[in-house]
């Protein structure tokens, strides 16, 4: 018997229960939004657009913290001191926003936006099990209990097989890489609907 099959009996689903598929192996990662304020340290000054509807752009977006920037650069969005959304995306470039957004342009949702690659744009995807990580309880409580949807997709070269990365909202403090919040997954559950 494997061990997901017994996560899934533990759960309450059995087989024939007309349940959505149960696929295991999976990578679990987590992307959040960056909080200027939580981040300090040396400025740089960011180029890029003033509006979403640009690519590459040059104009000075503001200065910002290293720290900052380069987090927004690998998570992809993050909200400045002012209010406004520094995103970034690697065929973009920089711009300001109103919004945290996915890779269509639609504002993310915490504990609801999702990337994979090699899922449907609009598929449902719900965490079984945390699988073989020691990971925080309520962390892990709070991923399975949210039903993701994927909206989003990965950096080129970032995602791969059997990886999903899940929206957690903003950073909630300083040194959020260094809380529970920002965990890996590996061997987890999910059912794919």
């Amino acid at each position: 018997m494997r061990w997901w099959w017994a996560v899934l009996v533990l759960a309450g689903c059995s087989a024939g229960s007309g349940a959505a598929p149960v696929d295991d192996g999976w990578q679990v990662t987590v992307y959040y939004t960056a909080v200027e304020q939580f981040h300090s340290g040396q400025s740089v000054p960011v180029r890029g657009c003033q509006v979403i509807d640009c690519e590459n752009g040059d104009d000075l977006l503001g200065t910002f913290p290293r720290s900052f920037a380069t987090a927004v650069r690998d998570e992809g969005t993050g909200r400045t001191s002012a209010g406004r959304y520094l995103n970034w995306s690697h065929d973009k470039g920089y711009w300001l926003d109103s919004a945290p957004r996915d890779s269509s342009g639609k504002p993310l949702r915490p504990f609801v936006s999702a990337a994979a690659d090699g899922l449907q744009q609009g598929a449902q995807v719900k965490l079984i099990s945390c699988g073989q990580t020691l990971v925080d309880a309520a962390v892990c409580q709070k991923l399975m209990s949210s039903l993701w949807e994927i909206t989003d997709e990965f950096t080129p070269g970032l995602g791969g097989d059997r990886h999903i990365d899940l929206y957690v909202g903003e950073e909630t403090g300083p040194r959020f890489t260094e809380s529970p919040w920002y965990t890996t997954l590996s061997q987890a559950v999910l059912e794919v609907r």
